[in-house]
């Protein structure tokens, strides 16, 4: 294998983990919030976590590229008060990968959150505990095998990135170039398909092992109703 092959599958892995470092805190916070709220609201929010699932990867990079580019609402802000930039930049290729793996995530937590025996919140509440309490000491550690399977899923799925990621991040060599942007780039290149096998190889091998420990973790019996 090629230095280049070696450095797109290490770079694919580093973008896949600070993506994941980045969106679980807020995945947590949000799957809570919709286990325990009802109406219009949880409905909109909902809906909203959701859409990169049903856009177009090149739409949700598009509007992310709008957001967060130099003139951005928001990338206009973070460039000039703490000088970070998106486009065409590592940042982006996380941002773009934690974007369209999120709702994997929050789907998973939520679903475990759900499970948690609802006798035990009552009990727990008889007993004076605040829900701030009741979260950290009975909801959260009966939740751990869906916090993890939503961790790998998405780890698994920000390893697949590609439409967003060209979009926000471009194809840069060190930077921005992803498992998928190389294999793109090869397949463009006459005889280039010769080098995307054992790239191919290696993600699948990656995205197996991501995807039966989220199937490991995906039950947890202590957390069943």
């Amino acid at each position: 294998m090629t230095h280049e092959q070696w450095q797109a599958i290490f770079l694919s892995v580093q973008v896949a983990a600070a993506s994941l470092l980045l969106s679980f805190p807020v995945a947590v916070v949000v799957a809570a919030w919709l286990s325990k709220s009802r109406g219009a609201v949880r409905f909109m929010l909902d809906t909203a976590v959701n859409l990169p699932l049903v856009l177009p990867p090149v739409v949700t990079g598009y509007l992310l590229l709008l957001l967060f580019g130099r003139n951005g609402l928001m990338g206009g802000f973070l460039f000039r008060t703490l000088g970070l930039e998106f486009v065409f930049d590592f940042r982006g290729a996380v941002l773009a990968a934690a974007i369209v793996s999120f709702p994997l995530m929050v789907r998973a937590i939520r679903l475990s959150f759900d499970a948690v025996n609802p006798v035990l919140i009552a009990a727990a509440k008889t007993l004076g505990a605040s829900p701030l309490k009741t979260f950290w000491t009975i909801k959260l550690p009966l939740s751990t095998g869906g916090l993890a399977a939503g961790a790998m899923l998405a780890f698994a799925r920000s390893l697949g990135e590609f439409g967003a990621t060209v979009m926000v991040a471009g194809s840069i060599a060190g930077e921005t170039k992803t498992i998928p942007l190389f294999i793109y780039e090869q397949v463009q290149t006459p005889g280039g398909t010769a080098a995307c096998w054992p790239v191919v190889a290696i993600s699948i091998l990656i995205a197996m092992v991501a995807l039966l420990l989220a199937s490991k973790f995906e039950t947890n019996p202590g957390a069943q109703k």
